[in-house]
């Protein structure tokens, strides 16, 4: 991984969940029991009908959430605060990651189709408090979802970037075919190495990869 590759960028985007904490913390799990219960009590389904739902519309349009609002007029904030309400107590600090992070030259944000306050909880609990130029959730982005490019266009120009001097770390693959097609360097951040022409760079290690950069 050379770093020359990097000398260009000027503007580091993270996601937030699976990618600035390890999956094996399981955040997300939390996460989809609750969108489980919130899609059977405003739809009036049983549970596997709205496993199955959860699922389906995250597959189809990127998030639960959209599908939610586009196939049912379900209000987005209501469900946003009641889907991030969960415990962060098996969080730990990453002090490598954080000097990591504060050492890349330029800004730095987070993006994540989850809500900036989760986002600022999520970072404060990791130790990475302070250390973001800005913190961008789905409701920056006017509640449209990563990977529409609409969503990346939004955000991007609220928070000043220049794609092509700009690096995108995500784990879902789906998410960095938008930042590849806008000239971003791509990090793909996930256990498994999967091979894909929009990902130049893969890490199991999202802390080790920085330290190469810095």
């Amino acid at each position: 991984m050379p770093k020359a590759s990097f000398a260009h960028v000027d503007t580091w985007v993270f996601d937030l969940d699976n990618t600035l904490y390890p999956p094996q913390m399981r955040l997300f799990d939390q996460i989809e029991v609750r969108m489980t219960n919130y899609v059977m009590t405003a739809l009036g389904v049983d549970r596997p009908t709205a496993d199955q739902m959860r699922k389906d519309y995250w597959a189809r349009y990127g998030t639960t959430l959209t599908g939610l609002m586009r196939e049912h007029d379900v209000d987005p904030a209501p469900y946003l605060h009641e889907v991030h309400e969960i415990s962060l107590d098996h969080l730990s600090a990453d002090l490598a990651l954080a000097a990591h992070i504060k050492s890349l030259p330029g800004q730095c944000i987070v993006y994540t189709n989850g809500t900036a306050p989760y986002a600022k909880r999520v970072l404060d609990a990791r130790g990475l408090a302070g250390l973001f130029d800005g913190v961008y959730g789905v409701e920056n982005a006017d509640f449209l979802p990563k990977p529409e490019r609409a969503a990346f266009e939004t955000v991007f120009d609220k928070a000043n970037v220049e794609p092509t001097r700009a690096a995108m770390f995500e784990d879902d693959l789906r998410n960095l075919k938008v930042p590849h097609q806008m000239g971003m360097r791509t990090v793909h951040v996930a256990p498994a190495d999967t091979k894909a022409d929009h990902v130049h760079h893969h890490t199991e290690d999202l802390t080790d990869f920085l330290g190469k950069l810095t």
